[in-house]
């Protein structure tokens, strides 16, 4: 306690005058400095290797934001500001840069179905809303590979994911039977997707009509009305695909199959699940 005393007031009353009246040594004082000192690196080095780990770990793709969460989870407890100077500044880490979505040519529709969601994107119970989009991925060889996911808006998790050569009705069918399989939702399910040629189909429609699924659609050209996907697919494109090259469509299908249903659902911290993974949200 004393020394930590002097550390506070030195500059008031003068080290040399609260050294002479607490009676201490100036060589006792100095040594707690130098421990004091050693001990602050060392814990620091300590944290570092802790940063590090996590950091390469996960693909190198952690921000300070999301580091803060995982550190926490070890029992590491640093604000934001001190973080950023550890990762940024110091040791030269730095999350993923998101890249621009492309624009898209526009497709001739067949059914068009009324906005039910409105930008409202909650829902008060698991399979009550779901929603839904395709997005390209480019192989090391070059080959196109289309990706459609399903997403549940209670909590975000990934219901559904599945690749093809071909973006098609088929493509979104499969990915629907696949979440319907495993989630056995009720009747009066909503499906949300934009207008793109897959969903208006008059065999998608009828297929749904037949699965119970009511169907909701954004407005065209405007990708706010399906910001969940959005900043789902800018996410996994940014996490995923552009820090990797995948040789072949088998290493892609496995790579996405373990970030969605492992990486995504069950590690990932997730901002609108108070930075819960959609797993804890789901089965608080």
């Amino acid at each position: 306690m004393a020394y930590r005393f002097i550390d506070q007031y030195k500059e008031f009353f003068g080290l040399r005058w609260l050294l002479r009246h607490l009676d201490i040594y100036p060589n006792a004082y100095y040594n707690y400095r130098k421990n004091r000192k050693a001990s602050y690196h060392r814990k620091k080095q300590e944290i570092f290797h802790q940063i590090k780990s996590i950091y390469y770990n996960n693909n190198r793709i952690l921000g300070h934001r999301p580091m803060k969460i995982f550190l926490e989870r070890k029992g590491v407890s640093l604000s934001k500001t001190t973080l950023h100077k550890y990762m940024n500044r110091e040791m030269g880490l730095h999350a993923a840069i998101m890249r621009k979505k492309p624009s898209y040519v526009r497709e001739v529709k067949e059914q068009i179905f009324p906005n039910l969601l409105k930008q409202k994107f909650q829902a008060e119970a698991p399979n009550l809303v779901w929603c839904t989009d395709f997005t390209y991925i480019r192989l090391a060889n070059g080959k196109m590979r289309y990706n459609c996911t399903i997403i549940d808006l209670y909590d975000r998790s990934v219901i559904s994911s599945l690749n093809s050569e071909h973006i098609n009705t088929e493509l979104a069918k499969a990915a629907i039977e696949k979440a319907l399989v495993s989630e056995k939702p009720g009747k009066g399910l909503i499906l949300h997707s934009d207008q793109g040629s897959q969903y208006t189909s008059q065999e998608f429609v009828d297929y749904c009509k037949k699965k119970g699924i009511r169907q909701s659609m954004s407005k065209a050209g405007c990708p706010y009305d399906n910001a969940p996907m959005e900043r789902f697919y800018n996410t996994f494109k940014n996490e995923l695909i552009y820090p990797n090259n995948f040789p072949t469509a088998r290493s892609l299908d496995k790579a996405v199959s373990r970030y969605v249903y492992v990486w995504y659902n069950h590690i990932r911290p997730h901002s609108y699940n108070g930075c819960r993974t959609p797993f804890q949200a789901r089965y608080k």
